[in-house]
């Protein structure tokens, strides 16, 4: 492609790939292989040593996962990405590429069940202490923070809460102190931008928006290219001390030759090789079909979480609506103007005022709403947090995380409006019987 500035509907379809050289196939060939013919000793020598890139195996690389990559950097403006094998996979290796025994992460407290859990107790069995702290002040960052803090982790739209994360706020803060801020855009593919406010690093699990079918399960991180990882040398050893693992390779060194990527090329060359947490290629195949609709989709995502958040708002059985585009805070209003562009997402979450029953019996009188543990998918969806996705927290934690007993949680679908309120409706109108 040329150096034209493409919009996001393009480049979801052309980014990183034309045709395949060999065949002239238009459409991304899955590369269905373990292995790569080296083309003398001299060539697999050399791209052992990083002197040059290209294809050793495919648990570290792949050239079908390799146009995903391509594509997700190109639309969201980053330097490099790198695919593997779950978003949960994708959020680890974003802190243990940078972290290591000893060392600690400042969190949100506004995040998805799955990554509380990895943060709050596997990462500590491995000695990385993760602190947690309210992002409605942006400064509780930097009181949280020490030598050996060396990332910020936080999600966009943060699943449940549904309050937008003050991206800029933040990253203006972690700039000043040297601390890269890693933000997981899952919940807003295409609607925000992550690194054109600040953050340095992107992470997504593809299996939802982008995937966007239910079909395959993956995860992607994005460097963005803009975090200088030597002029923090000190806070950074593992990106700026010789590192064994790889022949005494100084990351920041050994790829300025072709771009500021230190960061995702240790995450492949060792956390990928060793941990070996590889997309398939079928998969990506996979995501790769979801990327080129997903501009059509989350649009259509939006425009029905819409309606359906003003639906529930005049429902007696609700006794709260949880959207972004819904919340009468100020400041919560301004950041979900500021970072949505678009739309506020396809997620809606609402507090039935009958507790844990009422939650219980809303989601068993669903009948187009699938109950699947998944958002993200063409159709919707529906679950009860506090019996299922947050039910190994505590009380505690699932209210920080914004759990109650009553909360329900939709992912809405591309269904007919009228169909979803209908389903809606019935559900309801039974909960409100019982």
């Amino acid at each position: 492609m040329s150096e034209r500035v493409y919009k996001p509907e393009t480049l979801a379809l052309h980014a990183g790939y034309r045709a395949d050289p060999a065949t002239g196939a238009v459409a991304v060939p899955v590369y269905q292989t373990t292995s790569y013919q080296f083309r003398d000793t001299g060539h697999a020598a050399s791209l052992f040593a990083l002197e040059e890139f290209g294809n050793i195996y495919t648990r570290i690389m792949n050239p079908t996962c390799d146009v995903l990559e391509q594509r997700i950097s190109a639309l969201e403006g980053g330097a490099a990405a790198l695919a593997v094998s779950s978003g949960q996979a994708a959020s680890a290796l974003a802190i243990q590429n940078i972290a290591q025994a000893g060392d600690n992460i400042v969190s949100s407290t506004d995040l998805y069940g799955g990554t509380w859990n990895l943060f709050a107790n596997t990462f500590r069995t491995m000695g990385i202490e993760v602190r947690f702290v309210d992002p409605v002040d942006p400064d509780n960052f930097r009181r949280a923070t020490n030598e050996r803090t060396r990332a910020w982790y936080a999600e966009t739209l943060p699943n449940p809460k549904l309050t937008v994360f003050p991206i800029a706020e933040v990253a203006a803060i972690g700039s000043e102190l040297g601390v890269p801020l890693i933000v997981d855009n899952t919940a807003a593919p295409l609607l925000c931008k992550p690194f054109a406010h600040g953050a340095n690093i992107v992470v997504y699990s593809t299996t939802k928006y982008i995937g966007g079918h239910g079909t395959s399960i993956g995860g992607l991180i994005v460097d963005g290219g803009n975090f200088d990882w030597e002029a923090n040398a000190k806070r950074f050893p593992m990106l700026n001390e010789p590192d064994p693992s790889y022949h005494g390779a100084v990351w920041t060194e050994a790829v300025k030759p072709i771009g500021p990527v230190a960061y995702i090329i240790k995450a492949r060359v060792t956390l990928l090789r060793d941990l070996g947490p590889a997309m398939s290629p079928f998969n990506a195949f996979q995501f790769l079909q979801g990327l080129e609709t997903l501009p059509l989709r989350i649009g259509a995502h939006c425009r029905n979480a819409s309606a359906v958040a003003e639906f529930l708002h005049d429902r007696p059985e609700v006794q709260r609506v949880i959207h972004a585009g819904s919340h009468t805070d100020p400041e919560q209003r301004r950041r979900a103007e500021a970072y949505l562009d678009g739309g506020y997402g396809g997620l809606v979450g609402f507090e039935l005022k009958g507790g844990k029953a009422a939650g219980r019996a809303f989601i068993d009188a669903l009948e187009l709403f699938y109950h699947v543990a998944n958002i993200g998918d063409a159709r919707s969806l529906a679950i009860h947090p506090a019996t299922t996705t947050h039910s190994q927290l505590s009380a505690e934690e699932q209210l920080a995380s914004g759990v109650s007993d009553g909360y329900v949680r939709l992912s809405i679908g591309i269904e007919h409006i009228d169909d979803i309120l209908a389903d809606l409706s019935q559900a309801l109108d039974r909960v409100a019987a019982s």
